[in-house]
């Protein structure tokens, strides 16, 4: 979830230093490379790895969603107690969504823009069942701004345009932030804006494009608004076309506001797209879409707090020390520096999006847990993700495995029907969940029952109010 979030200590350890000023990275900036992490602390370990299977015990399988769209009057399904509903429709691949100060939802469409010859006949043709290949991308943030607050935007507008595949948002001080596949950019902003025209600044350049979907870009501020946080995925599954092609990659990343100061913050994370502070420790949380190819039940995404300087495998290893068998024997130090992540998620249902709920409108069973967002398997006989799911939490720490919360996106796991592809989560000021559905070309909102009842008996007595008014 994107919102104002939790520092941590200015004394945190960090795994490499270098500078980095204007978007223009010194010969020195960090990267990934088994050189910039050699000497990367061994991390304290906070979770015991679970039983897997050994690589290649089922065949890898590619099986591709049919997306059909949600027909009139359908819905995904949601537990008991709870209700969802359309908050907006129409829109060109919405993958993320961010919460300004004033309650405005930002929402960044963008899709996955095809490079070889291949990708770039079948998204012409629209022959991509799966709608993850498109011509072009919408490359804009639209605003969303419900005004009378029944839980309906009544205004809607283009807020930023002609940018580059965006993704992360963020405004902090006098600037709104925006992270394109190949950069950081911020603008002069101010509160209430329904659109900037101005040019932006780039002050932070990334390596652009990526593995599959790994162009996205996530951005996350510290409370006291010194640092920000820059998710980068991977550029390839699992390294296959040289580490020098990861430079920069597979990190989260920290710089000042003005892009200089650039940091590893954490290293090995294959694809850390959603990221959020735990309400309870402060400390930072990412989940993470991890590797194919290796069998139907490997390897499992995951969700775990990030660790300062630490070192979680990718590519020589998997959930801690086991190592990967295609770069069996390349790097056994840095195996043995893996973290093991807390939470597993299932295999192959691309974990990424993010939001822990330190709301109160949910029951206490959902308060200070984790809500993550599973795009779906490409690369598993039987589908797994294709929803949103919950991730029980108390005093800070997980307690029990991941649960169904948004599902009944998929029609037929025979025929590969889905409806639509859940990627980003966000709470929302009164409460209520956003889900973005990519696929689908929706925003969905979840409210608790209750929570139902009590805006519709607000809305009642404020449209009495307005009644009595223009009696008198």
């Amino acid at each position: 979830m994107l919102r104002f979030p939790f520092q941590q200590s200015a004394a945190t350890l960090l795994l490499l230093t270098a500078a980095c000023n204007q978007g223009k990275p010194a010969a020195d900036t960090p990267t990934n490379t088994p050189a910039a992490t050699k000497a990367a602390p061994a991390a304290t370990p906070t979770a015991s790895a679970p039983a897997l299977p050994k690589p290649y015990a089922t065949e890898s399988t590619t099986k591709r969603s049919k997306v059909i769209g949600w027909p009139a009057g359908k819905t995904p399904v949601v537990p008991t107690g709870f209700t969802i509903a359309e908050y907006a429709g129409e829109l060109n691949s919405p993958r993320w969504a961010y919460v300004t100060p004033n309650g405005d939802v930002l929402v960044a469409e963008a899709n996955t823009i095809p490079t070889s010859f291949k990708k770039k006949v079948t998204a012409k043709l629209d022959l991509d069942p799966s709608k993850s290949l498109k011509e072009t991308s919408a490359n804009r943030i639209t605003l969303l701004r419900d005004t009378n607050k029944d839980g309906k935007p009544d205004v809607r507008e283009t807020f930023l345009a002609n940018l580059n595949q965006p993704f992360g948002m963020l405004v902090l001080g006098n600037y709104f932030y925006v992270a394109n596949t190949d950069g950081v950019v911020r603008y002069a902003y101010k509160p209430g804006q329904t659109k900037i025209t101005g040019s932006g600044e780039k002050i932070l350049s990334l390596p652009g494009k990526g593995y599959n979907n790994h162009w996205t870009r996530n951005l996350l501020a510290s409370a006291d608004g010194s640092k920000i946080y820059v998710s980068v995925g991977s550029s390839s599954n699992v390294g296959e076309n040289g580490m020098k092609y990861e430079q920069r990659r597979a990190n989260i990343l920290e710089i000042n506001p003005d892009g200089s100061g650039e940091k590893v913050y954490a290293a090995g994370l294959r694809n850390p797209v959603g990221m959020d502070w735990n309400p309870v420790t402060k400390a930072l949380w990412t989940a993470v879409n991890e590797r194919d190819e290796l069998g139907d039940d490997l390897v499992p995404d995951y969700l775990t707090s990030v660790q300062p300087g630490a070192f979680y495998g990718w590519p020589y290893s998997y959930f801690g020390q086991n190592e990967d068998p295609r770069r069996k024997g390349e790097r056994p130090d840095l195996v043995k520096k893996a973290v093991v992540p807390e939470v597993p998620l299932a295999p192959h249902s691309a974990s990424l999006g993010l939001a822990f709920y330190d709301g109160k409108a949910f029951p206490a069973k959902y308060q200070q847990g984790a809500f993550v967002g599973q795009h779906g398997s490409w690369n598993r006989s039987e589908f797994t993700g294709y929803k949103v799911v919950f991730v029980p939490f108390q005093n800070g720490k997980p307690t029990g495995k991941s649960e169904d919360f948004v599902s009944g996106f998929v029609l037929n796991n025979g025929t590969k029907e889905v409806y639509g592809r859940p990627v980003g989560v966000t709470e929302m000021p009164d409460g209520s969940l956003l889900v973005l559905d990519d696929a689908g070309n929706k925003v969905w909102r979840v409210v608790a029952s209750s929570q139902t009842s009590n805006q519709a008996a607000a809305a009642a007595q404020k449209s009495a109010s307005t009644l009595a008014s223009v009696a008198r």
